[in-house]
């Protein structure tokens, strides 16, 4: 068991990071600010459950994503959007594919990835559904591996993958229809005229 005494020693090295997943979560650096504060006094309280010599940063992130989710996702607190000028490796979105891509190669979705501004794709990771926003933040921003995330969300190691894939999924889809919307791509006339031709018969 961890002692209380020790809680600040080793919790405040992490302090930034908390930060700036908090601003991630809430959209908001008020609110960030409450959601940490509230996670540090909530992780004092249960520091002495904490096991000395497992992760406690994963653990931290269980408390912080435990208080978003039960405290101001219940609430369904949405804050305007401000500059987030204080979050850094906003370019980290852009990893998303993560294990997938490594292992396939770069793929079509993958080049076109390439094509948008940090904004943009951070405004397309903000616009998913909250279970698949949490998981990809964790994944593809904060680093942790398939099993931390099962551990601070409380799933089946099987629900981040499928969190994880569905997510990258609606952002590559999301994404695709922004750059034909904006020319940034173009559809293939050919394939439209092939399958056109394909449906044309029968009815």
């Amino acid at each position: 068991m961890a002692d209380q005494a020790d809680f600040a020693e080793q919790a405040t090295p992490y302090l930034d990071q908390l930060y700036a997943a908090a601003v991630r979560m809430t959209r908001n650096p008020a609110d960030a600010e409450d959601l940490v504060q509230e996670t540090f006094v909530r992780a004092y309280r249960g520091f002495g459950s904490f096991q000395d010599g497992t992760n406690l940063r994963a653990w931290l992130y269980r408390i912080l994503t435990n208080t978003f989710i039960n405290s101001y996702r219940a609430a369904q607190r949405r804050p305007e959007q401000s500059e987030l000028d204080d979050v850094e490796e906003l370019y980290l979105y852009r990893r998303i594919g993560g294990l997938e891509a490594a292992s396939l190669g770069r793929s079509a979705e993958d080049e076109m990835m390439d094509l948008f501004t940090d904004t943009q794709v951070k405004d397309a990771v903000d616009a998913l559904p909250e279970q698949f926003r949490l998981a990809v933040l964790l994944a593809d921003v904060d680093g942790f591996s398939y099993k931390e995330i099962a551990e601070i969300l409380d799933v089946p190691i099987g629900t981040v993958m499928s969190r994880l894939h569905r997510g990258r999924k609606a952002l590559q889809k999301s994404l695709y229809r922004f750059a034909l919307d904006q020319g940034i791509v173009r559809t293939d006339p050919s394939r439209s005229t092939q399958g056109g031709a394909r449906d044309a018969p029968g009815g």
